[in-house]
């Protein structure tokens, strides 16, 4: 079947029509097929490299622009969670680009269509044979398309795994103190208590939370705190 016919349903998926089929076809070529044919073939691995580079530029200055009040670390990480491989996975599932793998017999045979680290990897090296066909602008748009549909547009940074060392590192990047909490209260029989916790700073009280044990109470006050921190800044900018 003629690359031109074979790809179309891709291609239309992707929402992107190659100028050069080459570069789709690179970028759908997985290692393993090295070992079954000529050793000088190319195979996906270099455009998986220049892949990783452009989606970490985009996101990173989508990121940077959407957020103005976040400093480094909240970035850094909110980052990581949009690029970790089972988000890129799922995305080249969603595409379908399972079924248009060139694979080893071998590697076929053991469900490597599914393959989460190869799926993550070719949905990599499609994005850089985007960037080489279309330029910077092209791979650009089709990033921000794909995870416009996935995180709604990145309309809110994705959840923070450590608000208590968010809220410390953003407090002491103006000032020595850390942060402290304390505990309030404690609601209800010794098997279902609700603890509540304040978190303080400069002798000002920041925040409260509430949580079934005095962990989840002071993470609690500071989710709170970083969300009306990051509130005050935006409105004074």
């Amino acid at each position: 079947m003629p690359d031109t016919t074979r790809y179309e349903d891709l291609q239309a998926r992707l929402g992107y029509i190659f100028r050069d089929l080459a570069f789709l076809r690179l970028a759908l070529t997985h290692p393993s097929v090295v070992h079954e044919r000529e050793s000088s073939m190319q195979t996906n691995q270099r455009l998986e490299f220049l892949g990783d580079a452009v989606l970490q530029l985009v996101l990173t200055r989508e990121l940077y622009e959407k957020f103005p009040a976040f400093s480094e670390g909240p970035l850094t990480k909110a980052r990581a969670k949009l690029v970790n491989r089972h988000t890129l996975a799922e995305r080249a599932r969603h595409l379908g680009i399972g079924q248009y793998l060139i694979l080893s017999r071998g590697e076929d045979l053991h469900n490597g269509r599914e393959r989460l680290s190869t799926l993550a990897d070719t949905y990599e090296a499609l994005l850089g044979a985007i960037l080489l066909d279309g330029g910077f602008d092209a791979a650009r748009e089709f990033i921000l398309g794909q995870f416009q549909t996935a995180f709604g547009g990145l309309s809110g940074i994705p959840i923070l795994e450590n608000p208590k060392g968010e809220l410390q590192e953003l407090l002491q990047s103006g000032s020595a103190e850390a942060p402290h909490y304390q505990a309030v209260s404690a609601i209800g029989p010794d098997h279902d208590r609700v603890f509540e916790c304040t978190v303080h700073h400069g002798g000002v009280e920041l925040a409260r939370g509430q949580g079934r044990s005095k962990k989840a109470a002071q993470s609690e006050a500071a989710s709170a705190a970083l969300a009306k921190l990051r509130e005050k800044k935006e409105v004074s900018t």
